[in-house]
């Protein structure tokens, strides 16, 4: 018996959600952006599933609809720069304000903007593999050669890399 839409929703749902809230937090910095990025890719995975024919696996296929809704979203933002109010500055968040927050949130915020500044197709590429995705999986998400991530994540990470300081080593650690 083939699955319903419903249950194949469900399934995935239960299995992927997280990961989901995941790449709209780290697409999206407002969070309430964030959260209507989530439910539209929810939305657009539900819709997809009356398509789904179980030749890709589930994962791939959510994966896939997930990070073409992020595109369709980062894209949309890219086309028209988004009026704040005046109402709104103040509640701002201050980036500076280093007391508010640990040094592992600064740099995980600063590592979300670098990598919500790089194109589309190596912000998927290392979003999934931040997500623990193998090359191979990553591979059938994007449609790339699995040798062709391995060189994308390689390459994101001594870019994102370059804009952290990291202290000297001493030289008897080399």
């Amino acid at each position: 018996m083939t699955p319903t839409r419903d249950q194949l929703y469900r399934e995935a749902g239960a299995a992927f959600a997280p990961a989901l809230a995941r790449l709209a937090r780290t697409v999206e910095r407002d969070p309430e952006r964030a959260r209507d990025l989530e439910q539209e890719m929810h939305c657009a995975l539900w819709a997809s599933l009356a398509r789904f024919d179980g030749r890709a696996a589930l994962k791939t296929w959510v994966y896939r609809v997930a990070h073409n809704v992020a595109a369709d979203h980062v894209a949309r933002a890219v086309r028209g720069p988004r009026r704040v109010a005046l109402e709104e500055i103040a509640d701002l968040p201050d980036p500076g304000n280093v007391e508010a927050k640990t040094a592992e949130a600064l740099a995980l915020a600063r590592l979300g903007a670098l990598i919500r500044r790089l194109p589309p197709p190596d912000m998927q590429v290392i979003v999934l593999w931040l997500e623990g995705e193998s090359a191979a999986a990553i591979a059938e998400i994007t449609g790339l050669s699995p040798g062709a991530i391995n060189v994308r994540v390689h390459r994101i990470k001594a870019l994102l890399a370059r804009h952290f300081n990291f202290p000297e080593q001493p030289e008897q650690d080399r």
